[in-house]
């Protein structure tokens, strides 16, 4: 009976909280039994769901404080906070694919700034959006903390005009950690 109650709640509260019918049809990820992490870098772990609020510009931002790769020269790992923000368009990422595809680069050997351009070139890839900027903000190595940041627009003259309003000002208050 516990079981029966518990379902009928479930599918209960996933119609009243989904605006959208079938939104997450395709999410093979969220609400698995179990999580299979991958110890290299695979970008097929990402999954989309449709912007519910397309007619709104709006923004997103993703914090994954605690990305591991590795220097593709020592093997040693670097450690680092990514920000991730982005202005959707028709399709949005899916958070545990995302953080999926980000543990993906724990054994990945390669520099931040490869790093940062890549996840950019992925979410792009994947989701189309209006605008996205990733910056990175890798601890200190050798008393030296490298901040890459990758962006991009969709060619519209607005997104055009905020990212080179975004990137001329990105260090007017730069972010400092370690």
């Amino acid at each position: 009976m516990e079981l029966y109650l518990g379902n009928m709640l479930k599918y209960f509260f996933k119609g009243i909280l989904m605006t959208t019918s079938n939104r997450e049809d395709k999410l093979s990820q969220l609400g698995a039994n179990n999580t299979n992490y991958h110890y290299h870098y695979k970008p097929e772990l990402l999954e989309t769901f449709d912007n519910a609020h397309q007619g709104n510009d709006y923004w997103v931002t993703l914090n994954a404080d605690e990305f591991t790769s590795l220097c593709p020269i020592t093997n040693q790992p670097d450690f680092g906070t990514l920000i991730i923000n982005y202005i959707p368009h028709i399709k949005m990422v899916e958070s545990k694919s995302l953080k999926l595809y980000l543990f993906s680069f724990i054994n990945n050997g390669e520099f931040h700034e490869d790093v940062v351009n890549k996840i950019g070139k992925d979410l792009v890839e994947l989701m189309n959006p209006k605008y996205l900027e990733i910056v990175g903000l890798f601890y200190p190595r050798g008393n030296i903390s490298i901040h890459p940041t990758f962006s991009y627009n969709n060619g519209e003259a607005y997104y055009q005009e905020l990212e080179k309003h975004r990137f001329f000002n990105r260090n007017l208050n730069p972010q400092r950690i370690g």
